[in-house]
């Protein structure tokens, strides 16, 4: 083949610190928007972005000259100080230092979308810990 073809869609978990309430309705937006022009900045096309008060979801297309990990770290520590600089909340905000990426195909794509979409509704009936759970187990990476 002459040419190189990928298109990987990543949806990519992170939580805050301690799982700590940060995300307020106050500055959810702020940081959603900040998060999507940091993607597309690296490259990333972003499909959707949406969480919760403790944690977020970004679904977005992999640029083939980033590794995921590097794609993360800009994202999670640019967003904490955009936060911080801008005072958007009256404690220091940081994030875990783990995160989830999973692959997800074309056929699958719309199903997320969805699922990152519908975050609210979703977490009215499961809970952080048994949707991040769920997601491991699902991909074969259960810890227990």
């Amino acid at each position: 083949m002459s040419h190189s073809y990928n298109k990987i869609w990543i949806h990519a978990i992170g939580a805050t610190k301690d799982r700590q309430p940060l995300i307020s309705q106050e500055i959810e937006t702020a940081l959603h928007d900040f998060i999507y022009s940091q993607l597309k900045e690296l490259g990333c096309p972003v499909r959707i972005i949406n969480g919760m008060l403790d944690h977020i979801h970004c679904l977005f297309l992999l640029n083939p000259q980033k590794s995921i990990a590097e794609i993360i770290k800009q994202i999670k520590g640019s967003s904490s100080h955009f936060i911080n600089e801008q005072n958007l909340i009256p404690d220091k905000f940081l994030w875990q230092t783990g995160y989830a990426a999973f692959s997800i195909g074309e056929s699958g794509l719309d199903q997320v979308f969805r699922y990152i979409k519908n975050q609210k509704q979703h977490h009215s009936k499961k809970t952080f810990e048994r949707e991040y759970n769920g997601f491991l187990k699902l991909y074969g990476l259960d810890q227990s």
